[in-house]
């Protein structure tokens, strides 16, 4: 009698528990090789690490992360993989959905193994809080940022959004705003908040509005990831990030919970980073909700986000203006909305604060 193909496999992670992964074949909308784009910069790396390998490792994408168990997509193979032992040391091992790398499968091993990281050509990141500026990669090589947030009161949050565009623009991703649950607000509630996002990030911002219920909205944010292109969503929990891929992908691919009744928000459910591959369309990333997001050394997205504040800045009477109160500041003289002076004295203010409080020896 044929064996049934597993739903789920068993691996021990790094801290010894045993972590329960699904099997690759039970799958859905996970990206094809030839939907993926390596740039020349990481095929060169690869060529490299091919040559001095004679030739056994091939070209793969981490298009899937388990519980830090990466899934690889090749040319002719999805599977497992392991770090080779060399990479096992200090942060080495840390790959993220969306790196490329040069991956072996030996005859004997049950899984395949990372040999090498290759290059990021972006590496959409956040800062954990720590005074050794760790930072965790969410996705690499990604060239979208699309920021998911409920129009729904009391949890739409312009700052966070702008605080998304900062982080996305830092590490060379353009940014988007999905606005969900549009059925749940009025027409005036829809039009304020998008008028705040535009003069916040600016007149050129991508915005979205969408309502899953009522299937709106849904090929606007098809268009904001064209084929050929990688968008991570990100977004905190309950701002309905699964519900929207679902509508992205007609159907009920992604595990969703339930709508608290108390605030209209879903429960947590994505529990790993995954690459989806949209119908006619491009790549997203799915992420958890992320609770926070702390800034340190984004300096240079901050002034991508604000250019003519920036600019203004720079001509401050005092060089550690804070824009705040110093006579012959250029940013309180300026012609600038209030509501972006205050956004960018408070993000620019939290990276000072996070910087002063790192380690002296870390260079951002």
């Amino acid at each position: 009698m044929a064996k049934r193909p597993k739903k789920s496999t068993s691996r021990s992670s790094a801290d010894g528990t045993l972590a329960v992964l699904p099997a690759l074949s039970h799958l859905s909308h996970v990206p094809r090789f030839d939907e993926l784009h390596a740039s020349n910069r990481q095929r060169a790396a690869f060529d490299r690490v091919q040559e001095r390998s004679g030739g056994d490792v091939e070209l793969a994408c981490v298009v899937r992360l388990d519980r830090g168990f990466p899934a690889l997509v090749t040319a002719d193979a999805l599977f497992r993989a392991e770090f080779a032992a060399k990479l096992t040391k200090g942060d080495n091992s840390r790959v993220a959905v969306g790196d490329w790398v040069a991956a072996r499968r030996p005859a004997e091993h049950d899984m395949g193994l990372i040999e090498e990281i290759l290059p990021r050509e972006s590496d959409i990141a956040r800062w954990r809080g720590k005074s050794r500026g760790e930072k965790q990669t969410l996705a690499a090589n990604v060239d979208v940022v699309i920021v998911v947030q409920a129009l729904l009161p009391g949890e739409f949050d312009p700052e966070r959004i702008v605080r998304s565009a900062v982080i996305a623009r830092d590490c060379g991703a353009d940014v988007a705003v999905v606005l969900t649950k549009a059925d749940r607000v009025d027409d005036a509630h829809r039009d304020s908040a998008v008028a705040q996002i535009r003069e916040l990030v600016g007149d050129n911002a991508a915005i979205a509005v969408t309502s899953s219920e009522e299937g709106r909205g849904i090929d606007d944010v098809r268009a904001l990831v064209p084929a050929g292109t990688i968008a991570i969503v990100l977004g905190e929990s309950g701002a309905g990030k699964s519900t929207l891929l679902n509508a992205l992908l007609g159907q009920e691919a992604l595990e969703t919970g339930e709508v608290r009744e108390r605030d209209d928000a879903g429960r947590h459910t994505t529990v790993c980073r995954r690459m989806v591959s949209l119908h006619d369309a491009g790549i997203i990333v799915d992420e958890p909700g992320l609770r926070s997001l702390p800034l340190v050394g984004h300096e240079r997205g901050l002034a991508k986000v604000f250019p003519d504040i920036a600019e203004a800045a720079s001509t401050c009477k005092f060089r550690d203006c804070t824009h705040t109160h110093e006579p012959g500041c250029a940013v309180l003289g300026g012609p600038f909305s209030p509501a972006r002076v205050r956004a960018y004295v408070a993000l620019a203010s939290e990276m000072r604060a996070n910087a002063a409080g790192l380690d002296p020896d870390i260079v951002l």
